[in-house]
């Protein structure tokens, strides 16, 4: 059986690092798409996974950057985030299949930072390690257009409920709400073992009401070719993109020309499907996406993401 993981692997990211304010916002590039992602099964079914991303990425120093309600000549940053997830799908109606979702994230992450300080520039550092903001979704909706194409559709929502200051480099949230509409698709070439996943999304934000910021919204794509072996081993490529629709806002932001930014990523992908006890389906798979093009974003070559997911 594959499970839909749109609702709790779509939308990764910590506001240490798009532009947007800190320079990455929510999502990290290449890391939203799965394997069987357009895919919500008919039945009622449990699905929980574990997921975690760690990402060591910089902005060059000719580039000033609004974080804490600053601006940084470059930045530094260095995260890992690990998420558990719970996606009850609750049964199917009239051809769609329905299911909501809950991501308790946590968050570890390391920001340094150059300002100017009269006429010299000093370098500050800060960390933080505490629970991220949370994710819900309360609707994913998928159809099934034949046994090899498949969509789902999605909304889902960031609220700030992770532990915010003003001042801080490094914080455990955005401190705004983030909406975000969503659409998976995944085709399916039995023929030669073959599958393809792609995720769309719009990421639309709330002002930052301590630092007045504005973040513009954001467009996402991911997607990912893969080649299944018959003793449950794949591998592929994945591709992903953030490009933002027009330009920040806010008194700092007006100050950097609106700070927008876009990133693009690429690597491979290794991914292990089984059954426990010969029943409950269990997926692993581990990625490297290092940037290969970044403006106003923390440009990585150091991003992995490991996914464990159950269903039962």
């Amino acid at each position: 059986m594959r499970a839909a993981m749109l609702a709790v692997a779509s939308m990764l990211g910590a506001d240490s690092a798009s532009a947007t304010e800190g320079a990455l916002g929510r999502p990290v590039a290449g890391t939203s798409v799965l394997s069987g992602v357009g895919i919500v099964p008919a039945e009622p079914v449990w699905i929980a996974s574990l997921q975690t991303v760690y990402l060591d990425g910089s902005i060059s120093a000719s580039r000033p950057v609004p974080v804490a309600g600053q601006s940084s000549l470059g930045l530094k940053g260095e995260l890992s985030l690990t998420l558990a997830s719970l996606l009850k799908v609750w049964g199917s109606a009239g051809g769609w299949a329905f299911a909501s979702g809950i991501v308790l994230p946590y968050v570890w992450e390391k920001v340094t930072g150059t300002f100017a300080l009269g006429q010299f520039n000093t370098t500050t550092s800060d960390h933080a390690s505490n629970l991220y903001d949370m994710l819900f979704t309360p609707i994913v909706a998928g159809y099934n257009f034949s046994e090899t194409d498949h969509i789902a559709l999605s909304f889902n929502i960031w609220a700030p409920t992770g532990k915010y200051e003003a001042d801080a480099l490094a914080n455990p949230s955005l401190n705004n709400w983030t909406f975000v509409p969503q659409i998976a698709y995944t085709k399916i070439v039995p023929k030669y073992g073959l599958e393809f996943d792609a995720v769309m999304g719009l990421q639309f934000y709330t002002r930052n009401t301590a630092t007045n910021y504005q973040n513009a919204p954001l467009f996402t794509l991911d997607v990912m070719g893969l080649k299944k072996f018959a003793n449950g081993f794949g591998m592929g490529v994945v591709m992903g993109t953030v490009q933002q629709l027009g330009g920040d806002s806010g008194p700092l932001a007006d100050r950097l020309d609106g700070f927008v930014g876009h990133d693009f990523t690429v690597g491979p992908i290794v991914t292990y499907d089984t059954k426990i006890g010969g029943k409950a389906p269990l997926s692993a798979s581990l990625r490297w996406v290092p940037s290969v093009a970044s403006t106003n974003r923390l440009k990585s070559t150091k991003t992995i993401m490991a996914t464990a997911t159950l269903v039962f």
